[in-house]
């Protein structure tokens, strides 16, 4: 079983988890950047932060044989601190980065003014330099604020097959299908979506346009789920073909449209800005 992991916090896991998911068939995945769990406090921290996941993790996945890709925003809770703000003018000299395939995360959190323009923005941002979108639907009052999402999508001048709704559930698929995007959902231990709920949704809307993602974070979360999906896919009577297209052609097909990705995971280099990861070596 191939997995393309569409959307996992690397930066949040340890290595023992990078090797886990290449044991379970993980070879390839995207990195969207997200809120570090308490507020940042200027811009610096941003470009830090975008910098390791062009660098550092990329480096770090390779040491596993995983090819690591990365979407880069201003995301949503922060697009609420004005302290944040100035991150949507520098996006643009990150964006032409070889290894970012999407805008991303972007969307709402509690949908607010500032969180309408920056969502616009980005989606702009995107049509500009020719990427898809990787958004974000809030995780209160989810319906209506996956609808408010399809009209800004709708408005701006990125077409619907650019854009991946993530964090679905069984009460925004349909809305998010109908809309023309492409249909994301994180499998988490507790909260969101479980393998059985997944394997469900896919018996009524089908595999196509459905990306599969573990989301795995800072939180409690596993890193493992999307082959735990593809086993709960089989057990349930869908063919190896079905689960391949979930875990690995529809990923690909949307983040491809970035012309970005790098699925070949030879040998890591040497080195990555000094530090060969190892401690006590040469």
């Amino acid at each position: 079983m191939r997995i393309f992991d569409p959307h996992i916090h690397m930066t949040s896991r340890t290595t023992d988890d990078y090797q886990a998911m290449y044991d379970a068939g993980v070879r390839a995945l995207v990195e969207p950047s997200f809120w570090l769990g308490q507020p940042r406090t200027s811009p610096a921290s941003f470009f830090d932060y975008f910098d390791a996941l062009l660098g550092w993790e990329p480096f770090r996945a390779a040491q596993y044989g995983i090819a690591h890709h990365c979407t880069l925003a201003l995301n949503p809770k922060e697009a609420n601190d004005p302290r944040c703000t100035p991150v949507l003018d520098a996006l643009p000299r990150y964006l032409v980065k070889d290894s970012v395939v999407a805008v991303g995360e972007i969307g709402y959190d509690s949908m607010t003014p500032a969180e309408d323009h920056a969502l616009a923005a980005q989606l702009q941002l995107a049509a500009d330099h020719g990427l898809p979108a990787l958004v974000h639907t809030p995780h209160r009052d989810k319906l209506t604020g996956l609808r408010r999402t399809i009209d800004v999508v709708h408005e701006s001048d990125l077409a619907p097959e650019a854009v991946l709704l993530d964090h679905l559930n069984e009460t925004t698929v349909q809305d998010a299908l109908d809309s023309g995007c492409w249909a994301g959902f994180s499998i988490y231990p507790d909260t969101k979506m479980d393998e059985d709920r997944m394997v469900a949704l896919l018996r009524v809307h089908g595999t196509e346009r459905i990306l599969v993602n573990s989301a795995a974070d800072w939180g409690r979360s596993d890193p493992l789920k999307t082959r735990k999906v593809g086993d709960a896919m089989l057990a349930a009577g869908f063919t190896d073909d079905d689960v391949d297209q979930v875990l690995w052609r529809n990923p690909v097909a949307f983040y491809g449209r970035s012309g970005r990705l790098h699925l070949d995971t030879t040998g890591p280099e040497p080195l990555h800005e000094g530090n060969s990861i190892l401690r006590g070596g040469e």
